[in-house]
């Protein structure tokens, strides 16, 4: 295994001498694509390890310890388009002038009129029904002749904007993240980025018979950074943080995550982001106007609009988010066992994720507060669909896979990473016996 990258501490897991697993693949073995190569030929100096049984000794496994992985930008791979971008505050703004002055308008009313006012409404109540429910329709309408199907998987999501749109912020946002980055840029000939390269070639030409993946010519670019990260961009250009390489522990891992980030380009997740929130902006200005004419202060008024915002994005921003990911992890592990990748490294991958952050000490935050769902479900989500990718692999002619089970290798680890703590602890204890160590974790 090789080191997980961050800060902090570190602890030794026991990872012993044994036989390699080989290269990634045989050269027997094909893609359903009609690849001629196996991941494994073109990266012949790379091997996996396997473990057979744990001996008595306990060889270091550096764990250098990452504060949170999330294999998607802290921004948007693709911003919304530019002109939005301008008109939502003026739309923000609009609506709360507008509210206030209704507001401003109903209590300069004399008593007698505004009596006048609630009998006029209350006599033309069902009109004013008619009329909120016609805008409802209109909504609803909206909403489902937006609707199309979702390339690979045929999901119905809704698109506001237009794809050409995308295309074009794409570029303007990969100038943005080359002038950032233009002097941390790995050289074509450093190693890193040959293996990121062989990799990304490898999906792409494994899934070429998908006409998403063939139509986007795929841009390596690896940045020396110790961020943890990964993005692909609409537009195919693909972004690798040297943390990650470090993070994974195999090619399989890093072919997965990859494959993750295309998936992301491939279902054009950021225009389906971004069209959903702007469908709720949208919809919160109805909202935003009525707050700001019902509330007696402003100060009232700002408090119920940051409670509105907050409940549109915990109820409807980040579950949609974590659902895209989830997507993302589905057709990303397609896309991996296709090329013949192990799949089973997936949830390993996240299994060390959670273990990292554990030792770490950082507070187990609940998934609802995330735009990405936990490692612990989401390795739970692999392990899930993991039956299906191994079928699909094997109906691609791939090779057998060699060696036990990785998520076995991992939890036989993990085992050996608690009985360590455990003589560790077991000596600097006086309220219990050295020779009968007691287990104190809440679960391996």
């Amino acid at each position: 295994y090789r080191n997980f990258t961050g800060k902090g501490l570190r602890c030794l897991l026991d990872v012993p001498n044994t036989e390699a697993y080989g290269n990634a693949h045989h050269s027997s073995g094909r893609f359903c694509s009609q690849s001629s190569q196996l991941l494994g030929e073109k990266i012949p100096s790379l091997q996996i390890s396997s473990v057979g049984q744990l001996p008595h000794n306990f060889p270091a496994w550096n764990l250098q310890i990452i504060r949170s992985f999330h294999t998607s930008p802290s921004l948007q791979a693709a911003p919304v388009p530019l002109f939005w971008i301008l008109v939502k505050p003026a739309q923000k703004l609009f609506a709360i002038i507008l509210g206030r002055s209704i507001r401003k308008w109903w209590k300069a009313l004399p008593p007698n009129k505004r009596e006048l006012f609630k009998e006029s409404a209350r006599k033309n109540k069902w009109k004013i029904l008619l009329g909120v429910s016609s805008l409802g329709v209109v909504f609803v309408m909206f909403y489902f002749t937006h609707l199309e199907e979702t390339p690979i998987t045929g999901r119905a999501r809704l698109m506001v904007f237009g794809k050409e749109h995308f295309r074009e912020l794409s570029q303007m946002e990969y100038d943005m993240w080359m002038d950032l980055f233009k002097s941390q840029m790995l050289p074509e000939t450093d190693e890193g980025y040959q293996l990121v390269e062989t990799i990304v070639g490898h999906l792409s030409e494994s899934n070429k018979d998908i006409p998403q993946v063939s139509a986007l010519k795929w841009v390596i670019h690896v940045v020396d950074e110790p961020a943890v990260n990964a993005f692909v961009l609409p537009n195919g250009q693909v972004f690798v943080f040297t943390g990650l390489l470090d993070a994974v522990s195999d090619i399989h891992q890093l072919s997965f995550i990859l494959g993750h980030e295309i998936a992301h380009a491939v279902l054009e997740h950021a225009v389906k982001k971004a069209s959903l929130v702007h469908f709720l902006d949208f919809l919160s200005l109805i909202f935003l106007t009525m707050i700001w004419a019902i509330c007696p202060r402003d100060s009232l008024a700002v408090v119920g609009q940051w409670i509105q915002s907050k409940l549109q994005e915990f109820m409807f921003d980040r579950p949609y988010s974590r659902t895209l990911e989830a997507e993302a992890d589905k057709v990303g592990l397609q896309f991996a066992a296709k090329a013949c990748v192990d799949v089973r490294a997936s949830s390993v991958f996240w299994q060390q994720m959670e273990l990292a952050e554990a030792i770490e000490g950082q507070p187990k935050l609940p998934e609802w507060l995330s735009t990405h769902p936990s490692h612990e479900n989401r390795a739970e989500h692999l392990d899930r669909l993991i039956p299906e990718a191994l079928k699909i692999r094997e109906s691609c002619n791939c090779p057998s896979l060699p060696g036990p089970d990785p998520r076995l290798i991992f939890r036989l680890n993990m085992q050996r990473l608690l009985k360590l703590a455990e003589g560790q602890e077991a000596p600097n204890s006086t309220k219990q016996d050295p020779s009968k160590p007691k287990l104190d974790f809440p679960h391996t």
